[in-house]
């Protein structure tokens, strides 16, 4: 599939019919996320995969948005392994999560699969009943499946603001 294309065909996804995602769509997945640019290459962020009926019982009790997903991946940061900026006041955690869910997201529509992003959820409550190590935060879920026929994008969808209005030319 052309880039343009799984661009275009990637929706949120709210209703899978439960088959199963093969390991060779998964691992392509988890690969798209490993090659993942983040500052300064520190790659701080971790994937957690929830497949079983235990992971992903357990991921019912921090979300309701997984939506019949047979596969959740949890995308965490460590901010205090993360690239500092200049100054001090902020750090790469967050967006390098968010770079390495977004290739991971594209890459299962290229998959054929549809994905969710889920942040509808609390970071520390993720983190005590998944039992992270200290000082990592989920930072976002991508539930993976396959759509129940007829499930498409929501109606605001292919809603977008003209260019304009969302780039200046300095």
């Amino acid at each position: 599939m052309e880039f343009s294309e799984v661009i275009a065909k990637r929706y949120a996804c709210k209703k899978y019919d439960g088959s199963a995602v093969s390991d060779g769509q998964l691992q392509a997945i988890l690969e798209a996320g490993r090659l993942a640019p983040t500052a300064k290459n520190i790659q701080e962020q971790h994937v957690y995969v929830a497949r079983t009926a235990e992971a992903l019982q357990k991921i019912d009790q921090i979300t309701p948005c997984r939506y019949g997903a047979p596969v959740v991946l949890v995308v965490t940061s460590n901010s205090g392994a993360a690239f500092t900026y200049p100054g001090g006041s902020r750090n790469s955690a967050e967006e390098d999560a968010a770079i390495v869910a977004t290739h991971m997201m594209l890459a299962a529509t290229d998959a054929g699969l549809d994905s969710c992003w889920v942040n509808f959820f609390d970071p520390q409550k993720a983190a005590e009943v998944l039992g992270f190590p200290e000082g990592e935060e989920a930072v976002m879920m991508l539930d993976l499946g396959h759509a129940t026929e007829g499930t498409g994008p929501l109606a605001n969808h292919s809603s977008r603001k003209e260019i304009s209005q969302t780039v200046t030319y300095l």
